[in-house]
C-alpha cells in the first residue's frame, strides 16, 4: 500500500513540472552596447607654427632699353606661424587662416643689358590670407587653398666685385593657391606638409645709386614663388568626439 501511494505522487510530481515550468517568467538577455567609433573634430580656432623652403623665380626688364636683363630663382629658408578657424560638417571641412613668415631667399644672375652688373632679388617675408576647402577621413584632413598674398622683396644692382651700387625694396600683393595634407596625432594637436604658389605679377621699380640715392635705373620686376612647409598647429575645440 504504501509503495502504491509513494509511486502515485511520483508520477504526480512528474506531471506537474512542465506546468509550473511554463508559468515561470522567460530568461532575458541583455546585449552589450555597440561600440562608437571615435571621430576626431577639426572645428574650432587653431594656431601654430611653421617652417620650410621657397623658391622665388625673378625677371627683370630694362625699361629705357626695353629689353630683357635676364631671370634667377631666389632660394633659401622660411619659419613663421599661421592662425585660422574651421567649420566641420560631416566629412566636409571649411576655414580662413592668416599666415606670416619671415624668409630668407636670394638669387642672382649677370644682367644681360647692363655691362659688369649682376641682378639680385632678396625676399624677405611673406604674408598669406587665405580660405580653405577639404575632406576629412577621421583624423586625416586634405585640402586646398586660395586667396591674397603678400611679400617684401629688396632688389640690388652688384658690381663685378659683388658690391651694391644701386637699390631698391617695395612691397607688392598678389594671390596664392596651394594644397596640404594634416594628420591629427593628439585630439587637439595635428602636423601637416604643405605647399603653396605665390602670383606676385610684375611690378615696376626704380632702383637708386648708392650713396646719394639718385635715380639709377627703372626694371619691371616679375615675381612668382613656390613654398613647401611643415607646420604643426594646436586646435581650441572639443576634444574627440563619437558622431
Amino acid at each position: 500500500m504504501r509503495g502504491m501511494l509513494l509511486g502515485a505522487a511520483t508520477l504526480l510530481a512528474l506531471g506537474a513540472a512542465p506546468a509550473i515550468a511554463a508559468d515561470l517568467p522567460a530568461r532575458t538577455y541583455t546585449k552589450a552596447p555597440a561600440m562608437v567609433a571615435a571621430i576626431y573634430e577639426w572645428g574650432g580656432f587653431y594656431a601654430g607654427l611653421n617652417a620650410g623652403g621657397g623658391s622665388a623665380h625673378s625677371c627683370w626688364t630694362n625699361t629705357a632699353a626695353g629689353a630683357s636683363e635676364g631671370c634667377h630663382n631666389a632660394t633659401g629658408a622660411l619659419a613663421g606661424g599661421q592662425i585660422g578657424y574651421r567649420w566641420q560638417s560631416g566629412g566636409l571641412v571649411f576655414g580662413i587662416e592668416a599666415q606670416g613668415d619671415w624668409a630668407n631667399l636670394k638669387g642672382s644672375n649677370a644682367s644681360q643689358v647692363v655691362a659688369a652688373t649682376t641682378n639680385q632679388t632678396k625676399m624677405n617675408a611673406v604674408g598669406l590670407f587665405t580660405g580653405q576647402a577639404g575632406y576629412a577621413w577621421n583624423n586625416v584632413l586634405w585640402y586646398v587653398k586660395g586667396g591674397a598674398a603678400v611679400t617684401s622683396d629688396k632688389y640690388n644692382g652688384l658690381t663685378a666685385a659683388t658690391a651694391v651700387f644701386d637699390r631698391a625694396s617695395d612691397t607688392r600683393w598678389g594671390g596664392a593657391i596651394g594644397t596640404g595634407i594634416e594628420v591629427g596625432f593628439a585630439p587637439n594637436w595635428s602636423l601637416a606638409a604643405e605647399y603653396d604658389h605665390l602670383f606676385m605679377g610684375n611690378r615696376s621699380v626704380g632702383l637708386t645709386n648708392i650713396p646719394g640715392g639718385a635715380a639709377s635705373r627703372g626694371e619691371t620686376v616679375g615675381l612668382d614663388a613656390d613654398m613647401a612647409t611643415l607646420r604643426v598647429n594646436y586646435r581650441w575645440g572639443g576634444p574627440v568626439v563619437a558622431k
